[in-house]
């Protein structure tokens, strides 16, 4: 009787590791198709959107069916600067005029002071930047929160972003970087971005 119960044990242990690898390779997959469509882990490299986000903060980008709009943080790649994808915040889109005075540190859009608790600085680092600038349509007009501290679309090397260039919006913070600050974590800061 043993000896029947051999195969049936040895069928049992090869269905087994069967599952097991056909579910690897599922989450695998599944892994790799939520990555590429859905959403992505991207780094925040530097300090270009302080205080909102830190440099090295880990970040989720949501791409599946996003369209760009003004206020919202989104991550882009460009041909012009090929350091890497870059982390900033929509100002305008197409049709829309951008204007900056920096004397005051006020950015307007289509005449209108935009209200922006968000920015570590008033703008007063003009870059490139002649204005006022009419964004065409599938453009958009990007800046760091630290406006002076920021490479955006002030800068010749960036410039106006396609919108087809766009990985997707930030809206979530998987790991906070060291603080600018005190060189500490502040796990506190893990969730929803605004």
């Amino acid at each position: 009787m043993e000896e029947e119960k051999l195969p049936v044990e040895k069928a049992s242990v090869k269905g087994e590791i069967y599952d097991w690898v056909q579910s690897i390779i599922s989450a695998l997959v599944a892994g790799i198709l939520i990555f590429t469509f859905v959403a992505r882990v991207v780094r925040v490299d530097g300090t270009s959107m302080l205080q909102t986000l830190q440099d090295n903060d880990l970040v989720i980008a949501w791409s599946l069916g996003y369209t760009p709009k003004n206020g919202d943080i989104i991550v882009f790649e460009t041909e012009s600067y090929t350091r890497g994808p870059l982390v900033k915040r929509v100002i305008a889109t197409g049709g829309q005029t951008v204007d900056i005075d920096f004397d005051a540190g006020i950015v307007y859009v289509d005449g209108e002071a935009l209200e922006e608790d968000y920015t570590n600085t008033l703008t007063n680092r003009r870059e490139d930047f002649s204005g006022p600038v009419t964004v065409p349509e599938g453009y958009m007009f990007c800046m760091g929160d630290n406006r002076n501290g920021s490479k955006d679309s002030r800068d010749n090397d960036i410039g106006l972003v396609d919108i087809r260039c766009t990985v997707g919006r930030v809206f979530f913070i998987l790991m906070p970087g060291l603080s600018d600050g005190d060189k500490q974590r502040h796990w506190n800061r893990i969730g929803i971005v605004k």
